[in-house]
């Protein structure tokens, strides 16, 4: 509140800097900053990411590109003309779907699986985390009713307070629905404790 109004952001408040070596040195750092976390975060992991699509179309320097044109077509700065749209409507948004993500997660690796991982079929066909065909279908049906159920608050005005707190509801919501489904799912989880047994017993 050092100008009498909150300046969120930070490039308009180096403006109102009068000194330019400050507001130079302040840019400059600004400009890092933003480099290393739109590389790191941005950049490198969807780049990593899309082999999993497409591993033989496609090699790293022209995955790098491919995504930076993806992020000019989908105009994302005009999230930051309004900070109440950007905070209320792309963060919380994205937190519908992180929320049951990271409730589903949990749920199987401390209420499912009890903190027990067998760490080379992670990257096998046909081990304990198969299921169908490579889909869990257990986890994509909760994570649609979590995302569902915080979107609802969307539409009904007298449930706004479900997008509002879309992580929290999301992450109940959709860790409770796989805990239900998988405790009901016997023959998963038998399967599961014999490869696990196997697997422990070499």
């Amino acid at each position: 509140m050092i100008f009498g109004e909150a300046i969120w952001d930070p490039v308009v408040l180096l403006g109102r800097f009068n000194q330019p070596v400050v507001a130079l040195i302040a840019l400059v750092a600004l400009l890092v900053a933003t480099l290393n976390t739109n590389v790191a975060a941005n950049v490198v992991s969807p780049s990593n990411d899309s082999p999993n699509l497409l591993a033989e179309s496609h090699f790293l320097p022209y995955r790098g590109l491919d995504h930076r044109r993806g992020g000019h077509l989908d105009d994302a700065w005009r999230l930051l003309r309004d900070f109440s749209s950007y905070i209320f409507g792309w963060l919380v948004g994205c937190s519908a779907l992180l929320g049951p993500i990271a409730g589903i997660m949990i749920c199987d690796y401390y209420l499912v699986r009890h903190r027990e991982l067998i760490v080379e079929d992670l990257y096998r066909r046909g081990g304990a985390y198969e299921h169908h065909n490579g889909f869990n279908y257990h986890a994509l049906v909760a994570l649609a009713a979590g995302v569902g159920v915080a979107l609802i608050g969307l539409e009904v005005p007298a449930l706004r307070w479900l997008y509002d707190y879309a992580w929290f509801v999301g992450f109940s919501v959709s860790g409770s629905l796989y805990l239900l489904l998988d405790a009901n799912s016997e023959g998963w989880l038998k399967r599961y404790s014999t490869l696990r047994t196997r697997r422990s017993s070499r």
